[in-house]
């Protein structure tokens, strides 16, 4: 049983990140195919080289043989997404083995902003489109996400994908993959907050050592040394009476003596060394960034706003080359804009610069002075 998943993307990068990103995950390159709104653009896998058709079938033909072997005999997927790839979006395929690998793709491909197709397909009739008529709401990649065995690729993937969906409710709760089951549907808006802290980290010191150094030194010290001198005087004179006893054996000793250097040493304390830390406080500027998600409202024309606004462009853009397609999403941003808590009962002179830079925000494709007459209509018919 194969698993096939598709997802729509209005740009190629964000297609070509997310087949990069599948392919890390370790998802086979040659189960993922890319497809652009030119002849011979399905690529496969990480190849970005463009494979020329064998047959001679035009443009259209290639998209519409690509997308009736993914879909079947459901027509009306058929001609919705291949009317996407017309108007320059890019459809990415992936086919897994099992549900848990399909179900692992699709949390990967979400993360680089799938367009919610049911949503353009509403859009496209709104601005007069008729090749597929509206279906019951569901998101970018649920739409898409179909079971089939590859056996038997004549049936149709989408009857499968319901059991897919049913057991994966996981899927249903985060960005385009949510599906309005219900009349009313809680969208939440989310922010993150930065919070700081503080941890202890190593960042240097010292290491104390001690050893013991021997220096030579040098002291002067004056020594007292004695020596016997022995010296012989002739003599002639008469004994005294008191030197008769003299006449006998006797003797005596006269010692020398000497002053010697005597080495003795103490120990001293002559310095000291302090170890110790001082502690100061510094203000450091955290810079980041913190994520939200915002909620933009759009008022959906009736069918009378529809007629009014083709007519208004028929007479005023129509000569000038441009769709009314191309000048239906102006005509509805000025009426939302103008129904708007944000702008209720301002004029427009007051809102114009402020209104510019939201729609070159939104539509940086499209310029504010090209648009701007049909946006003010807009706005006037929702204000008059």
């Amino acid at each position: 049983m194969s698993h096939t998943l598709a997802a729509v993307f209005d740009n190629r990068a964000d297609a070509e990140h997310a087949r990069d990103e599948l392919v890390k995950s370790g998802i086979g390159a040659d189960s993922i195919q890319l497809n652009a709104g030119a002849a011979g653009t399905a690529t496969t896998g990480t190849s970005a080289s463009t494979t020329a058709s064998t047959h001679d079938d035009s443009i259209g033909d290639s998209i519409k043989h690509f997308f009736s072997n993914l879909f079947g005999d459901d027509d009306d997927e058929r001609v919705v997404y291949g009317e996407a790839v017309n108007r320059g979006n890019v459809v990415l395929t992936v086919q897994t083995a099992t549900q848990d690998e399909v179900e692992r793709a699709a949390d990967i491909v979400e993360a680089f902003g799938p367009i919610d197709i049911d949503e353009y397909k509403s859009q496209w009739h709104a601005g007069g489109w008729t090749g597929a008529q509206a279906s019951a709401p569901s998101a970018g990649l649920s739409a898409s996400r179909q079971s089939a065995d590859l056996q038997n690729q004549g049936s149709s993937l989408q009857g499968q994908n319901l059991d897919l969906q049913a057991s994966r409710q996981g899927l249903a709760d985060t960005g385009s993959l949510q599906r309005a089951d219900t009349e009313s549907q809680v969208i939440p808006v989310m922010q993150e907050e930065l919070k700081v802290g503080k941890r202890m980290v190593q960042r240097g010191g010292v290491r104390i050592y001690q050893r013991l150094v021997e220096t030579p030194v040098q002291e002067s010290v004056s020594l007292r040394e004695e020596h016997v001198h022995v010296e012989r005087r002739p003599v002639d004179r008469q004994i005294d009476p008191s030197q008769v006893g003299a006449f006998k054996d006797s003797s005596f000793e006269l010692r020398e003596s000497a002053e010697e250097a005597v080495v003795q040493k103490t120990a001293r304390v002559v310095e000291e060394v302090v170890v110790g830390k001082e502690v100061s406080q510094r203000t450091d500027q955290i810079s980041d960034t913190v994520r939200s998600t915002q909620v933009d409202v759009e008022q959906l024309g009736s069918s009378d706003d529809d007629e009014y606004y083709r007519t208004h462009w028929s007479s005023n853009y129509a000569n000038l080359g441009a769709s009314f397609d191309d000048y239906a999403p102006a005509y509805r941003y000025g009426a939302t804009m103008a129904g708007s808590d944000s702008y209720r009962g301002r004029s427009w002179e007051d809102s114009e610069s402020t209104l510019r830079s939201n729609w070159e925000s939104h539509y940086p494709q499209s310029t504010w002075e090209k648009f701007k007459d049909a946006v003010r209509h807009g706005w006037a018919r929702m204000t008059s």
